[in-house]
């Protein structure tokens, strides 16, 4: 007798809404793509422990530090600053270091002039107290005071408007006032004896200690002469005449009179080089001061005209690196050294 297959049963309200529906298919691609198998989910299980004992690794091996006791720090910090006050108190401050030095000055109020209307008046009768009851500051009331005392008295108005301090506007208000001409009376002419007739005016205008300079100078050497025979040349006073001697002594002595050119002061003075090369000369087969550039110290070479301080400098790097030079042809090494300065200075360099 067979049995009967069993019946399936109807599909329940629930059933249906798992398998159809509008939210049928959106669950089966989450289910899809986001669910995972029971393998899957041990692993991620295990994963996720692994690293929560990695980040807490460190903490769990860390040896345990001793409690901070800030008690030692402290006392040692407030050693140190009783130390700095002592050292504070005992250095004198700058008022107790230059006070018996230099004592303060004790500055006296000035005393307040009163004003008064202005009126006509004669400047070589004020005071100082007078010039500020005008309207003047102290300072420069006794500044026209002092400067009235060196030129004697003021003879016209021009005087004390050239007076250093006052004002255009100053001047301008007390000028109606002053009882002085406008300008200096001319000066009267003196007749001066002139080979046996008078003139007005007198060929130099002699000084204490002036001696003119001749008329007729006859050349002289260069190389031997020192600043009170250069000045009898015109135009070379004692400021120029020490600037040649100085820059032939640290040249070694000129070769030639063109070399006055390279002085400095004469570079904007083309007649003065003139009347030099005029009344000098170089002496035929004169040997200039020879620069030993193997041996000398950096000081000397510096000093040199044709070298300077960056061109000796680079010298005597060299021949450190290099050795001392063996030929004049060697300093052609070096970079800086252009062919005209080599030109130049060739005359006065020897090697030992």
């Amino acid at each position: 007798m067979h049995s009967a297959a069993p019946t399936p049963l109807p599909p329940t309200r629930r059933n249906r809404r798992s398998t159809t529906g509008p939210l049928a298919g959106l669950r089966r691609a989450v289910r899809r793509y986001f669910g995972f198998s029971r393998r899957e989910t041990s692993g991620l299980v295990v994963l996720l422990s692994l690293l929560g004992l990695l980040l807490a690794l460190p903490a769990l091996l860390r040896p345990a530090l001793p409690a901070y006791d800030p008690a030692p720090d402290q006392r040692r910090l407030d050693a140190w600053a009783a130390e700095l006050a002592a050292r504070r108190t005992a250095r004198p401050d700058f008022e107790n270091r230059y006070s018996s030095r230099y004592p303060r000055r004790a500055y006296v109020a000035r005393e307040r002039v009163p004003q008064v209307p202005l009126a006509p008046f004669d400047p070589n009768t004020f005071s100082a107290r007078d010039w500020q009851a005008r309207g003047l500051p102290a300072w420069l009331a006794e500044r026209l005071v002092k400067y009235r005392t060196v030129i004697g008295s003021f003879r016209a108005k021009e005087q004390l408007r050239k007076a250093y301090g006052l004002s255009d506007t100053t001047y301008a208000r007390l000028a109606p006032y002053i009882q002085l001409p406008e300008q200096l009376p001319p000066r009267e002419q003196r007749a001066f004896a002139k080979n046996g007739q008078l003139s007005e005016r007198s060929p130099f205008e002699t000084k204490p200690g002036y001696v003119p300079k001749p008329r007729n100078l006859a050349a002289f050497d260069l190389n031997a002469a020192d600043t009170t025979q250069l000045m009898q040349i015109r135009g070379i006073g004692r400021g120029y005449a020490r600037r040649v001697v100085e820059y032939g002594q640290r040249l070694g002595g000129f070769r030639q009179e063109d070399q006055l050119a390279e002085i400095f002061a004469f570079r904007d003075a083309p007649d003065l080089i003139d009347s030099l090369r005029k009344y000098t000369f170089v002496a035929p087969g004169f040997s200039p001061a020879r620069l030993a550039v193997n041996t000398a110290s950096f000081e000397v070479l510096q000093a040199h005209p044709y070298l300077g301080k960056r061109l000796a400098r680079v010298l005597v790097a060299y021949r450190q690196q290099h050795g001392p030079f063996q030929q004049p042809t060697d300093l052609r090494k070096i970079r800086i050294l252009d062919e005209a300065t080599y030109d130049k200075l060739l005359p006065y360099i020897e090697l030992k």
